[in-house]
């Protein structure tokens, strides 16, 4: 699904309606009934949203990253808007493994659209402990592997920097799971292609591109940093042009990788160009903290796009990008073809 840009689209068929296109699509081994799913952090368990929003009309819904045991999440203030987007350090607050099975997982299962559980641990074994517990409940369709965390006994070295821990991480939860995995990778990563490499050469079913971008945001007044830890993750409009080139860095470079985008999504044509750099499927996050209904809102605004341009399937916008011909953009315009 995520294969190399094409260097031409598809065959274009005019005068499509927007009930004619198939959102339907692949992911890997998955079948996803629309390609936009809600992404972890941004949609808590998924009941929270039930009074808002139609589930069911969901390709699928990522949940809050779950740890082997409950944790309690960093101390307030810990999220902040910024000017294009939104900083948090939640610190991964969330039930626990035991009680997310117990009291969560059933409402997802009956929903009838894909569940992705994001998932971490502090270090080694506790990753794999997730890994093995999550993986092996009923109705997991891919386990999410948050690899941004710092491995507390290695000095807090992210786990997504430095591709072979990742690689070694990746294959040790990969042994123990029973469900795919996805690994969500860093943009603090100094080679996003090399660690999306690392984790499939590790057995990974795929990536999710990106997590939040390390920033912070300063209240003038107080002179305090406006979260109380200082530095958060910024999510939101402004790290859509980023998310986008590393989706496509890896799809180029890593054909036949399931990539799932994500970054800054408010739209339909904000998805849609998540396809056409190569994703095959698209989260959606941020938006639904101002708009709960963000994803249905924009699943109807990509299939009017997708009628409007012609594409009937999600595989006829997947990896479609044209790249400008180079050899036209270094020509010497001829004497006189521009004016001032």
């Amino acid at each position: 699904m995520s294969g190399a840009p094409r260097t031409s689209g598809p065959a274009l068929v005019p005068g499509l309606l927007p009930h004619t296109v198939e959102l339907g699509c692949e992911f890997g081994p998955l079948l996803l009934k629309s390609p936009l799913l809600a992404a972890s952090g941004c949609f808590a368990y998924g009941q929270q949203f039930a009074a808002f929003t139609d589930l069911r009309a969901l390709g699928g819904l990522s949940t809050k990253g779950i740890s082997p045991l409950p944790r309690h999440g960093n101390p307030l203030p810990r999220i902040c808007e910024t000017a294009a987007g939104m900083l948090n350090s939640i610190g991964l607050e969330n039930v626990g493994v035991e009680a997310f099975v117990r009291d969560k997982l059933p409402f997802l299962r009956d929903l009838g659209i894909s569940v992705w559980v994001n998932f971490f641990g502090t270090d080694f074994a506790t990753y794999i402990e997730c890994a093995r517990l999550l993986g092996g409940a009923p109705g997991v369709d891919v386990l999410e592997m948050n690899i941004s965390c710092p491995n507390i006994k290695q000095g807090g070295i992210e786990f997504g920097t430095v591709p072979e821990v990742a690689h070694r991480l990746t294959r040790a939860c990969v042994e123990v799971s029973g469900a795919p995995i996805v690994v969500k990778l860093t943009p603090n990563a100094g080679d996003i292609v090399g660690m999306a490499d690392a984790v499939r050469q590790a057995g990974a079913m795929g990536v999710s591109l990106i997590n939040t971008i390390t920033g912070m945001a300063i209240d003038v007044r107080s002179r305090r940093p406006r979260i109380a830890t200082t530095y958060g993750g910024l999510s939101g409009p402004a790290i859509k042009p980023i998310a986008l080139r590393m989706v496509h860095q890896v799809a180029t470079a890593l054909p036949g990788l399931p990539i799932c985008g994500m970054g800054g999504v408010l739209s339909g044509e904000d998805a849609l160009e998540f396809l056409m750099a190569g994703a095959g499927c698209v989260q959606i996050g941020t938006a639904n903290f101002a708009e709960p209904g963000a994803v249905q809102r924009i699943t109807a605004e990509l299939r009017a796009l997708m009628a409007e341009l012609g594409l009937r399937r999600v595989a006829d916008a997947v990896a479609s990008l044209r790249p400008w011909p180079l050899e036209a953009a270094y020509q010497t315009p001829a004497a006189g073809e521009f004016s001032t």
